[in-house]
């Protein structure tokens, strides 16, 4: 998802902010309280209780707000508390420490969910109005000296906050050029496989049907050889059927044994519908094993059976022709490589083939629903 490093950063930034300002909100306020004289301790504990009240509402707004109007009002809130410090004689009683700190806080958090300018000024405005308050009230250069650490620190979280978006934004052009990347590869691949499938429908219709014409196996005045032709010039002009559309693999292998000069014993159920795509592989795989019976196995005889249903099936294209040696077929025989076995390897299915000299040939198609 486009951004997905700098959304989950800025939701990040506000829900720790709460988090922070939450969890030191205890220790603050027991600060207040037991660093109080016991004559103020009333005033002290309602000014902390209002501080308390409002820094867990101002944790919810960062959970669930959007905007910058709370932070006014959180900057708003710490000057009051600031200026009760005539009332409670925080002063006297040297009982500064808990604002100093509430404020230290507000600065820092404040940079990790408003834009720049904003947490600026409300730094600005909270840690140079508590001065001004705790000044007016008498308190010595000490304190003022830690008061003045408020802005400061919010100007390093700032700086810290601007390098995390900084990586964020990095992270997010890298995962969007990822992206690109792996739509170039996934296109790249479809035109591979739209050429490879083009190629092994070419390897098994007109190519093979001119080869067996062009080394005379097949005599160019032959009856079925016009038939053959055109169906060739039909397959290599159908394409691929849309993903989603399904076929009956039993119609697609019967289509199949009528382009191929053998006399085939056909057993299979009436109907196994399955994905286009897995049919279509299915059937062009046994129709190369039929050329191949018939370029071959020097017989004019096949058995094909076919068994299972749309989860699972198993075809067997069986002849008792002369046989051969699988092993010692060459890797550049691309009819088998890629016609039989890449085909069925492609939509996560197998090709076995059995065979030796003299004892026939089984090549057996396996596939699976789900391991594609």
């Amino acid at each position: 998802m486009a951004q997905e490093a700098m959304r989950q950063l800025v939701r990040f930034g506000r829900q720790y902010a709460a988090v922070m300002r939450l969890v030191t909100l205890v220790p603050i306020c027991a600060i207040a309280l037991f660093r109080s004289a016991p004559g103020n301790l009333a005033p002290t504990a309602l000014v902390v209780a209002v501080a308390a009240a409002w820094t867990c509402g101002y944790a919810w707004w960062l959970g669930r707000g959007r905007g910058s109007v709370p932070v006014v009002l959180d900057v708003v809130v710490l000057l009051g508390l600031a200026a009760c410090v005539w009332w409670t004689d925080a002063i006297e009683d040297t009982n500064t420490g808990w604002l100093r700190l509430l404020v230290l806080f507000m600065c820092v958090t404040c940079q990790w969910h408003t834009p720049v300018l904003v947490g600026a000024a409300a730094a600005l405005a909270a840690g140079g109005g508590t001065v001004v308050a705790v000044a007016a009230a008498g308190a010595d250069a000490s304190v003022i000296r830690g008061l003045l650490w408020a802005p400061a620190a919010a100007a390093l979280s700032r700086v810290a906050w601007t390098l995390l978006r900084r990586a964020a934004h990095r992270a997010d052009l890298a995962a969007d050029e990822a992206a690109r990347a792996r739509g170039r590869s996934l296109m790249a691949a479809a035109v591979r496989a739209e050429e490879r499938e083009f190629a092994n429908a070419l390897h098994d219709t007109a190519a093979t049907t001119l080869l067996m014409v062009g080394i005379g196996q097949v005599r160019s005045d032959a009856g079925w050889l016009p038939a053959q032709a055109r169906r060739d010039l039909d397959r290599l002009a159908s394409g691929s059927s849309p993903a989603h559309a399904h076929a009956d693999v039993v119609e697609l292998l019967r289509a199949g044994l009528d382009a191929v000069p053998l006399t085939v014993e056909f057993d299979a159920p009436g109907e196994v519908r399955l994905p286009y795509d897995v049919a279509r592989a299915i059937a062009d795989a046994a129709g190369e094993a039929l050329t191949n019976v018939r370029r071959h196995a020097d017989t004019t005889r096949a058995t094909v059976r076919l068994r299972g249903d749309s989860q699972a099936l198993r075809l067997d294209i069986a002849d008792r022709g002369r046989g051969f040696s699988p092993a010692e077929v060459p890797a550049t025989r691309y009819g088998l490589r890629e016609s039989v076995h890449g085909r069925m390897t492609r939509i996560g299915g197998t090709a076995t083939i059995t065979s030796a000299a003299g004892e026939g040939t089984l090549v057996r198609l396996e596939w699976r629903a789900g391991d594609g």
